[in-house]
């Protein structure tokens, strides 16, 4: 016979939703098998707007950078509103909902806001990520296997802020034009050289914000200081890593092919970034994205 605290314990059954948006760079298929949602950032162009990633992919935006610079802007509320209502209606009584850097992005503050309306219905946590591309990936992916073995939502969020505490996220870039048009160039300004063409490495520092790290002349040895950058992080520690690039599939396998040889290396990924950070980075953007293993 079933006491009151089993019933209690059946009254309390949490079941979980993991959100993220479109910044995260995980493939459609590994937000398909972890069952994460995903809440698309938008693009606004002169005669169009565009959901990121559902209306366009990473290639047909170098398309439309070539014509004009669009502009980036948060998720629709509607859409939001409307995965909230579809949790409720199907028994979700939790959500984790890892967002881009505040720093980069009124996003996180947008759902910490929204979000309020649901508080009553749903247990929802807000997550700063404080990075971007597949460092925010690598977050969501830990909370998803986190909650896959049984553990409960505050769990899965340490497990994602686990995975940011020792993670490295930068990149080069061929021109800054883009991040100060977009205004997103954080601390990176005035390190570029045009004329001696300084390349500054860039990376996401604690506070989600653009950083220089290094700096290198020429695009081909901003890559190679980076690569050293890399190894001076993590030496032989084994480590998780991506290896992100913008419409530069050939270079980013080179990239990961040299990583190979100096790196500890336990899993490894390719990934384009999304037209949403595209806009701000432009084609040739090459960058690492890693984290300690257990």
């Amino acid at each position: 016979m079933r006491d009151r605290k089993d019933e209690l314990d059946l009254e309390t059954e949490t079941k979980t939703a993991l959100i993220t948006d479109s910044a995260c760079d995980l493939t459609d298929e590994q937000l398909k098998r972890y069952h994460i949602r995903m809440i698309p950032l938008r693009i606004i162009c002169q005669n169009a707007e565009y959901r990121d990633r559902i209306d366009l992919d990473p290639d047909q935006i170098y398309g439309i950078m070539d014509n004009e610079l669009p502009k980036t802007s948060l998720p629709l509320p509607e859409e939001l509103h409307s995965l909230y209502a579809d949790l409720i209606e199907n028994g979700y009584t939790d959500v984790i909902h890892i967002c881009i850097s505040s720093g980069l992005s009124g996003t996180w503050n947008m759902i910490r806001i929204l979000s309020g309306e649901y508080r009553d219905r749903l247990n929802i946590r807000v997550v700063d990520s404080k990075t971007l591309s597949t460092g925010l990936g690598f977050m969501v992916l830990a909370a998803a296997m986190a909650l896959e073995d049984g553990a409960d939502p505050d769990t899965a969020v340490l497990a994602a802020q686990k995975v940011r505490s020792t993670q490295l996220g930068m990149f080069v870039i061929r021109t800054l034009e883009y991040l100060r048009k977009g205004g997103r160039i954080g601390l990176v300004e005035g390190v570029m050289g045009n004329l001696l063409q300084i390349k500054p490495i860039v990376f996401v520092n604690d506070d989600g914000i653009y950083e220089t790290l290094a700096k290198a002349r020429g695009y081909k040895a901003a890559v190679e200081q980076m690569i050293q950058e890399a190894v001076k992080r993590f030496g032989k520690t084994q480590i998780h890593l991506s290896v992100v690039h913008g419409q530069a599939q050939e270079d980013a396998q080179n990239l990961l092919d040299r990583l190979k040889q100096v790196l500890n290396i336990a899993s490894n990924m390719i990934a384009p970034v999304s037209p949403v950070l595209a806009i701000h980075t432009g084609r040739g953007l090459l960058g690492i994205i890693a984290y300690a293993a257990e």
